[in-house]
């Protein structure tokens, strides 16, 4: 398995008791040192949550990476295709079809082509990514991600020089994704980035966690995972890529403009409408964290120069 060495160093990370004993992690320069964390420091933390719970203040210094434990990671899921409660995605997710499981990439490329997922992870070594995951909703997790660089795959089919975006799509299947059955969205779920940015080293498509293959509930067989955005830019069960001229219009953009925007960079400074973003909540933690821009992944900021990031939300 490939290493790969921008990842949160491991003297940052406290892992899960077995994983550590099995696994050396990758060393590298994307945490924060202490000194940056420190400078980073935003807004007073809020004294209630986004439901009006009370809440500890965060520390006033920085807290160590820990690494989420699998089960966490495998309990607490987002995925309304499903289900809108996140305990109860991983009972109706199980029987999720995920083998064979094609991806169609086209649009503005040369090489259009279907790929089957286990081809896809014979041809690009499955690399092991320790990210951060901020969550839009306030709570964070750290996952040890397999993977593999988003923009190989983007070499294969060369994308034209009039390709600007690309396009995300999930699979849209109410027979097996009982949320899909409502009318509370419009479905399938679609995201989006520029083009640069899934160009970027730290943009990902997974293929598994904690050395495993994904779990349904986890977007399994195959995600998309950028790390310096909110989580619901991650989109999961991905069926379809597509590379555009125009910004794709994602799901919860679609669904709520005034709340969510294109970019969905992790920006403390800039507060959604209903609650702050100053602080999060990691999960397996009671202490609350700041909240770091980029979610900590500095190495992202040239993709934004010159642009207002609170406009560009």
């Amino acid at each position: 398995m490939a290493k790969f060495r921008n990842t949160i160093p491991a003297s940052e990370i406290t892992p899960e008791a077995l994983y550590i004993n099995r696994r050396q992690f990758m060393k590298g320069g994307a945490a924060l040192s202490a000194a940056a964390l420190l400078a980073a420091c935003g807004s007073p933390p809020p004294t209630v949550d986004e439901e009006g719970t009370a809440v500890p203040a965060p520390t006033s210094t920085p807290l160590p990476d820990t690494l989420t434990s699998e089960q966490e990671i495998l309990n607490y899921v987002n995925f309304y295709e499903f289900t809108r409660d996140k305990e109860g995605v991983a009972e109706l997710a199980r029987d999720l079809i995920t083998s064979p499981w094609e991806v169609a990439v086209g649009g503005l490329v040369r090489n259009p082509g279907v790929y089957d997922v286990d081809d896809l992870k014979r041809r690009f070594d499955q690399e092991e990514r320790i990210y951060r995951l901020r969550c839009v909703e306030g709570w964070s997790m750290v996952i040890p991600w397999l993977g593999f660089p988003l923009h190989k795959l983007l070499a294969q089919v060369e994308p034209l020089p009039a390709a600007r975006y690309v396009r995300f799509e999930t699979l849209y299947d109410p027979a097996q994704m009982p949320g899909q059955r409502t009318d509370w969205y419009e479905w399938p779920y679609v995201e989006g980035l520029r083009l640069d940015e899934a160009m970027h080293e730290l943009t990902i498509l997974s293929t598994g966690l904690y050395d495993k293959d994904l779990s349904p509930q986890n977007g399994a067989p195959i995600r998309l995972v950028v790390p310096w955005k909110y989580g619901f830019k991650s989109i999961k069960s991905i069926v379809k890529i597509d590379l555009v001229e125009d910004q794709p219009e994602s799901f919860w953009m679609r669904s709520s403009p005034r709340e969510y925007g294109f970019y969905a960079n992790v920006n403390p400074n800039v507060p959604h409408p209903r609650w702050s973003q100053a602080t999060e909540r990691r999960i397996g933690e009671v202490r609350r964290r700041r909240t770091f821009l980029f979610n900590g992944y500095d190495e992202v900021a040239p993709l934004y120069e010159g642009m207002d990031l609170t406009e560009n939300f």
